[in-house]
């Protein structure tokens, strides 16, 4: 599989870095102080133009008016007629969930960066097939037979002059699915809480979650066959797919110790990358790239805003795993200390210490089960280099992100600048 392939590259990479490691972690310092002190040491911890200088680019501040609007949009194509259903829905977006929009953002950028790109982009920006993403398809008459629970049309979205509303509406699309996501790792966890409030489960139980996420879905399968693209509809079908795979390799038996770090790159690229992943792709398709859409130069930078999107992801899950042994609760919104390690799941950090200290292993096989493993795992990823390895991993995807954006065709702007800092932020987060 191509996951395995680049799980061995990610290998090699970390190997690389074991010299800036060193000097770090002889210093003893507590996993916070090193996630600190790594993202300030690391070779490409300072992400630069091609003039030399540090990007300055906020891309949530660049794109702030637009993802202001995302919840509210996204609300807007997730009516349903059964109040009960609409409110379980809707959970997520509202505005006490304080969402990042990582993925909308991610597709907004790359819109914008491209705008204009393709010899073939005005075809794709003449109003009609703009408007065609606000009708249905269906007859009216059926899409609402008996139980009408959604307006079948929709109220225009709001794009700016560089992004197409094909694009915009990719955008909420990507975020629907997240939020579908979420309500069903919910319930497969058994989180109490999410994004600082009580999770949708604990809310409202577990059917009612199981269901709304399910609903969500269906209403971003609706919204994605009126883009208009066959391929784009084959991508995004294919990360629902990969969601259920991830998960899935989440709960099965693990293999051989030797092979868990491989499977862990796998599971993060289905869990995580391939949304962020296809969806860029997408907003390049959408806005005229490649050879369906007439200009075959356009395959290079479809293939770039890909393995952009895919380096990204999986740099972002690896510090959300290292965040779940260094960052509170309060700070995260979410369980944390060890929360992971409760659901019998080693991450990369718990991973990485085990080659220090080989006890690890048995209590990765047994996932955690017995009196006292969690506290003890925690205990000796604490005092072994996994988390600073951790972080080095999710450096060096971050530099092929880097490095994809770059090198694709797109030319220098602010948008693609916030592309380029982005692939700073997602390993000095926070949160």
């Amino acid at each position: 599989m191509a996951t395995t392939a680049f799980a061995r590259q990610s290998a090699s990479l970390v190997s690389r870095s074991n010299s800036t490691l060193a000097t770090v972690l002889a210093s003893k310092l507590s996993p916070s102080s090193l996630l600190s002190s790594l993202t300030d040491t690391h070779p490409t911890a300072h992400i630069t133009d091609t003039h030399g200088t540090v990007c300055a680019v906020d891309p949530f501040k660049l794109l702030a008016p637009q993802l202001s609007r995302i919840n509210i949009d996204v609300q807007a194509l997730l009516g349903s007629n059964q109040p009960t259903l609409d409110t379980v829905a809707k959970y997520y977006l509202s505005p006490a969930t304080e969402a990042k929009h990582l993925r909308p953002l991610i597709v907004l950028l790359i819109s914008q960066a491209t705008h204009g790109l393709s010899p073939t982009y005005n075809s794709f920006s003449v109003p009609a097939p703009s408007l065609d993403i606000d009708r249905s398809l269906s007859p009216d008459d059926i899409l609402s037979d008996i139980n009408p629970s959604s307006p079948t049309t929709t109220t225009p979205n709001r794009s700016s002059p560089t992004v197409l509303p094909a694009q915009r509406r990719l955008a909420e699309i990507a975020e629907m699915i997240h939020v579908a996501s979420l309500l069903h790792d919910d319930v497969i966890d058994g989180a109490a809480s999410r994004r600082k409030i009580p999770s949708a489960p604990a809310r409202f139980g577990n059917k009612l979650a199981i269901l709304a996420g399910d609903f969500v879905l269906a209403r971003a399968s609706s919204a994605l066959a009126r883009l208009g693209s066959l391929e784009v509809v084959e991508l995004i079908s294919s990360v629902i797919a990969n969601l259920v795979e991830g998960e899935l390799m989440q709960l099965q038996k693990k293999s051989q110790f030797n092979d868990q770090m491989e499977e862990y790159i796998e599971k993060t690229f289905l869990k995580t990358a391939s949304l962020m992943a296809k969806t860029a792709r997408s907003a390049t398709i959408l806005g005229g790239c490649g050879i369906r859409q007439g200009w075959p130069g356009g395959e290079r930078v479809n293939e770039g805003v890909y393995e952009f999107g895919k380096h990204l992801g999986i740099a972002f899950q690896i510090i959300d795993d290292v965040l779940d042994y260094t960052a509170p609760a309060a700070v995260l919104g979410k369980p944390s200390g060890g929360a992971d390690l409760k659901l019998g799941l080693a991450t990369a950090p718990a991973l990485y210490a085990a080659d220090q200290f080989p006890e690890l292993i048995e209590l990765i096989a047994r996932q955690f089960s017995s009196e006292g493993d969690v506290e003890r795992a925690q205990d000796l990823v604490g005092r072994s280099d996994g988390i600073g390895l951790s972080i080095s991993l999710a450096e060096s995807h971050a530099a092929q992100a880097l490095e994809a954006i770059r090198t694709c065709g797109i030319p220098e702007s602010e948008s693609r600048a916030g592309l380029e800092r982005l692939t700073r932020m997602v390993i000095e987060r926070i949160r």
